[in-house]
């Protein structure tokens, strides 16, 4: 009997192939968070030898094989139920087991829907002596039963009874009683995303998963460990930590991990920053320090595949082939990797009920979280992380590390409202002062107006930072000063060019860099000045952290300019925090001749964030609101929301676009079957402004036709062009009109 065809694999090697997954399981995700976990495993391993019994039916072997069949596409699942209804077990455990097998594929209401349409109840037999479908109990008694049982049999299981199965009325039953408040809830949630893992990772050839072992830890050991960094290694269970922008806080969340591991045993680990940067970055760092021979750190966000493109690239690893690219990819979104760094959007996916959620869930379980710069977000994603942090830690059995330089004391009071217990852990106040290293000029004025101050620190052979608070602002600034190597960042290059100039600022040839808020993010710059426009006292922090980063320069100074541009409004919309923000780098000023000490800095960001705007407080609280009734009344397993999924991109405010500058190189991307290179020539623009230029006809839809590699079928891929000037130096400038001709194709 065959499981899959094209490799041919029989039915007996697919479960022995989900089996050793199954075995990785119960040491990778031990921790399951259910009351008889001995229990939970026995109803898996039970689940995963009976998923695919069904498939034994003749007509669906015949398609396997390519013979005549009537197969109807009938779902081979529904037959595996016909088997385990006649097991020897408690009732309770064989529903659970039914419930797992019966939503391996599809969710309750495709099924409920498949089956209605299909097969006659029994129902339709007594009112009308007549049937309209197929009827389920013949097609389940034309199935090789005996082979079924062999199989079965030689994993330990006994047929106990002959008992037929009404696939309607169970449908029916599991679709009304599949509710929040069930009592076995968790262990259904838990069970169907653990099947699914293994299905799919033993269709996929996957019959590894890493574990993360003692020697991994080793490199955290090179230096003496800071104090904060000894507590942490020392507790147990959740912990907040609040220490100086470059005190090791990364060193820190992972010698707590080491101590987790240690006592509580292995877990998946999830390693959440906000930024694509900084994601990369953290990536690149952590295989380089773990250095090991087999994988142990992958990464998801939602430019991957344009990360890898030009990183391989970029290295002229043009060796490695398309499939193993794809299969990387893989390897990072599956269970493979025991360590993930991601945005939390990647997992906030999971609690809005994406399609196989469930898989997500499983792998938190017992886990382990690490939140890096938790300072960064929104109200409304602030919202999220909270009422995530809260399920995952109370309904999951996640522990969690979270860890900041900057946060108001009312933001950390939220968190600590959603962890439960945890440990505070705060740096020493020697290393605070040990790490006063800035010194705040505040400057009159406008920025672009002083630029012969910022040349004169070029001329001196200072390595200049400049950042601007838009993107326009920013090229303006980069087009009016010169320096032998200087780049521009912000968010408005391609993915090529902005993996590019990432590259190009590792080297310490840089004199210059100006851009927007894109370099707050975790580039592992070091420079020897700073000016800035007005923003937020978090903001300026993180940027004041690019300057003497590595506190071998003494006091470096920090200009921040007290006059907004007028656009600077719609970036920072609130102008009380901008007014705060200045009153408090004065007094800086006027009490301490402009030093800035790290430990005030906690003081500081409570006068700039007292509380909540008006505004902010809304998005906080109904977005919480919403949010946490979704878990508590809508996530069950086995039902994908659609309108979830929607609610949750709706938050995100961007829009691709193709500069028409670079159509002829998207079209010979697409010509030679290099999606991801098309893709990564996209630039993202607020979706405000894509309407207005859209309805103004200065960006046009555009259908690309292209024959797909090794076939002659003629495929079509639709791209926006936006016709404004881009180039490799600048990236998209938004107010230069450009109107690109081609051949076939004009604007």
């Amino acid at each position: 009997m065959l499981a899959k065809s094209n490799p041919e694999i029989s039915l007996k090697k697919h479960i022995d192939d989900c089996l050793c997954i199954y075995e990785q399981l119960l040491t990778c995700v031990p921790n399951i968070p259910v009351s008889d976990k001995t229990l939970f495993w026995q109803l898996l391993k039970t689940s995963i030898v009976f998923h695919d019994m069904g498939k034994a039916h003749p007509d669906f072997q015949d398609m396997l094989k390519g013979f005549s069949h009537k197969w109807q596409q009938q779902r081979h699942e529904l037959f595996s139920l016909f088997f385990i209804n006649q097991l020897d077990l408690p009732e309770e455990q064989k529903e659970l087991i039914l419930f797992t097998v019966l939503g391996h594929h599809k969710d309750l209401n495709e099924l409920f829907f498949f089956v209605d349409k299909n097969y006659s109840s029994e129902q339709d037999k007594f009112s009308f002596g007549i049937t309209s479908g197929l009827d389920f109990t013949n097609e389940c008694n034309r199935i090789a039963a005996d082979e079924v049982w062999e199989v079965a049999v030689s994993n330990g299981f006994v047929k106990k009874s002959e008992n037929k199965l009404d696939i309607i009325s169970l449908i029916e039953k599991e679709t009304k009683h599949n509710t929040v408040s069930d009592r076995n809830y968790l262990a259904k949630l838990l069970l169907v995303g653990a099947m699914k893992q293994c299905d799919h990772l033993a269709s996929a050839g996957i019959n590894q998963l890493h574990k993360i072992e003692e020697k991994d830890f080793s490199f955290l050991f090179r230096f003496p460990p800071y104090h904060h960094q000894q507590l942490a290694y020392n507790a147990l269970g959740n912990v907040m930590l609040s220490a100086p922008t470059g005190s090791g806080k990364t060193e820190t969340s992972l010698l707590w991990l080491k101590k987790q591991i240690e006592t509580k045993g292995q877990g998946r680990v999830f390693y959440i920053l906000p930024y694509t940067a900084s994601i990369n970055a953290m990536y690149e760092r952590l295989n380089d320090d773990i250095n090991s021979d087999i994988s142990k750190v992958g990464m998801i966000h939602g430019k991957l595949a344009q990360y890898i493109e030009n990183k391989m690239a970029y290295e002229d690893k043009s060796s490695m082939g398309e499939f193993d690219r794809k299969q990387l990819i893989e390897d990072f979104k599956t269970l493979v990797t025991p360590i993930k760094i991601t945005t939390p959007f990647q997992l906030l996916k999971h609690i809005f009920g994406f399609k196989g959620f469930e898989k997500g869930l499983l792998e938190w379980a017992g886990g382990y979280f690490i939140f890096d710069e938790i300072h960064a977000y929104d109200a409304q994603t602030f919202a999220q992380i909270i009422v995530l942090l809260e399920f995952a830690t109370k309904k999951l059995g996640v522990t969690a590390h979270i860890m900041t330089a900057t946060l108001p004391t009312f933001m950390k009071q939220e968190i600590e409202k959603a962890i439960g217990n945890f440990t505070p852990i705060l740096a020493d106040n020697e290393l605070y002062n040990s790490f006063t290293r800035h010194k705040v000029i505040l400057k009159d004025g406008l920025l672009i107006n002083s630029l012969s101050e910022i040349r004169q620190k070029i001329d001196d052979e200072k390595k200049v930072l400049v950042v601007c608070n838009t993107v326009e602002q920013s090229q303006l600034v980069y087009q009016s000063l010169h320096a032998d190597y200087k780049v521009l960042i912000h968010g408005s290059f391609n993915a090529e060019d902005r993996f590019r100039k990432e590259e190009e600022l590792m080297s310490d040839k840089t004199q210059l860099l100006v851009g927007t808020q894109a370099i707050e993010v975790s580039l592992d710059i070091d420079f020897d000045v700073i000016f800035t426009e007005p923003a937020p006292l978090d903001a300026l922090i993180q940027r004041f952290g690019r300057v003497n980063r590595k506190r071998k320069k003494g006091i470096c100074p920090c200009y921040i300019f007290k006059e907004r541009n007028e656009k600077d409004k719609y970036i920072y919309k609130d102008k009380e925090v901008i007014e705060r923000t200045i009153n408090e780098l004065q007094s800086i000023i006027d009490e301490s001749n402009g030093i800035i000490s790290e430990a005030e800095l906690q003081k500081m960001m409570d006068i700039v964030y007292p509380k909540w705007n008006e505004v902010s407080k809304n998005d906080f609280e109904e977005t919480k609101r919403l949010l946490s009734y979704s878990l508590d009344n809508e996530l069950v397993p086995l039902m994908n929301s659609e309108q979830c999924e929607e609610n949750f991109y709706k938050q995100f405010d961007g829009k691709k676009v193709l500069p028409v500058s670079l159509v002829s190189k998207y079209q010979g991307y697409l010509s030679n079957s290099e999606f991801i290179k098309a893709e990564g020539l996209m630039v993202s623009i607020r979706e405000t402004r894509f309407i207005g230029m859209f309805k103004k006809g200065e960006i046009n839809r555009k259908e690309f036709p292209y024959e797909l590699r090794n076939s002659e079928k003629l495929l079509g891929k639709t791209a926006y062009i936006i016709k404004r000037k881009y180039n490799a130096e600048l990236g998209l400038q938004v107010n230069e009109p450009e109107n690109y001709l081609t051949e076939d194709f004009i604007l």
